[in-house]
């Protein structure tokens, strides 16, 4: 039985994308928080909570990007031209925010903190909407001719897109808030419960809205999600969405601390899952295929080899320092 090597590196690439949502997006949602809680006590907690992390987070979006040029050259030649300019900008925004990460600390009087903190705040909003727009830009489809991108500089600015922007943002800001009620104790942590509860339900009708606006807009995700078999494989999609819903709230009221993540992260990974349900087996919506786009199998094999080397270490390492740095984050205590 042959092994179908482009199959298993959009499993890859698509594994590597959601690890860089589930793992950038809380620390991306601890800047969103900022203007919720403008302490610096608390801010210097907030930022001390992902320290340890923040920068191995960003591994995974460096091997998706990799990965799609090395595995799928085509579909990168045809993504990136439709989406040059949230991308730039949400890379500026990164490179922004990181130094302002480090730069809080350095800086000892209080009008350069509270310029830095606005600093880290604002590269966070900004990478998270335009992540976002990539997004809705993408899913709402790619023109292409003759193999190559054939629509105009502003394609990627729609009334979807700016919508899928401000849900990513909304959903960043509810993974903050879980991991604070993970990572902190005391009047920050009360303050993290009741920023969960509304974020939670905002992200719930973000996704509501979103969704029913591409069944207004696109047929074909219209004849996926409601003929069959599409109907028969998404309908759990939802079911499992609305329990996870409820178990949220539950955990919320419990007042458990680690449940809430879990449930949030559980609402991104059904999101991309039916994502997924809605563009097999398109790369570049609607026209290219994973098998189109991909490059030899000599390559793909030649890749894979590498890949699986250096994925596990990534993975081993990553469970390493989130398990060394376990514990709860005090005042006083942490990156310096």
């Amino acid at each position: 039985m042959s092994v179908d090597l482009t199959l298993i590196w959009a499993v890859l690439i698509a594994t590597a994308v959601f690890l860089y949502v589930a793992m950038d997006g809380f620390d991306l949602g601890i800047g969103i928080l900022f203007p919720a809680l403008p302490h610096k006590v608390d801010r210097d907690v907030m930022v001390n909570s992902v320290a340890p992390v923040w920068d191995g987070n960003e591994t995974w979006l460096v091997l998706g990007g990799g990965g799609l040029f090395a595995a799928f050259p085509l579909a990168y030649v045809t993504i990136l031209p439709a989406l040059y300019m949230p991308l730039i900008l949400m890379l500026l925004a990164l490179v922004f925010r990181g130094v302002a990460f480090e730069m809080r600390f350095r800086v000892v009087t209080p009008r350069g903190q509270l310029a830095w903190d606005r600093a880290f705040s604002w590269g966070s909003y900004v990478a998270a909407f335009c992540q976002g727009i990539a997004l809705g830009a993408f899913v709402q489809g790619i023109r292409v001719e003759g193999r190559a991108y054939a629509g105009g500089w502003w394609d990627w600015l729609t009334p979807f897109s700016l919508l899928t922007g401000f849900a990513l943002v909304v959903g960043y800001g509810l993974l903050g808030a879980c991991w604070l009620i993970w990572k902190t104790e005391g009047d920050l942590q009360r303050r993290a419960y009741a920023l969960a509860r509304p974020l939670g339900l905002a992200t719930l009708v973000a996704i509501a809205v979103v969704s029913a606006t591409m069944l207004a807009v696109s047929a074909p995700f219209r004849e996926r999600w409601l003929g069959l078999p599409g109907m028969a494989v998404g309908a759990p999609v939802p079911v499992l969405v609305g329990l996870l819903a409820w178990r949220f709230a539950v955990a919320l009221e419990r007042r458990e601390e680690v449940m809430p993540f879990l449930c949030a992260l559980g609402v991104f990974l059904l999101s991309y899952v039916g994502l997924g349900i809605s563009m097999w087996p398109y790369i570049v919506p609607p026209d290219i295929t994973i098998w189109q786009a991909a490059t030899h199998p000599k390559s793909q094999a030649f890749l894979l080899y590498g890949a699986a080397v250096l994925v596990p270490l990534v993975l081993a390492y990553t469970a390493y320092v989130y398990w060394l740095f376990r514990g709860k984050v005090t005042a006083g205590a942490g990156y310096h």
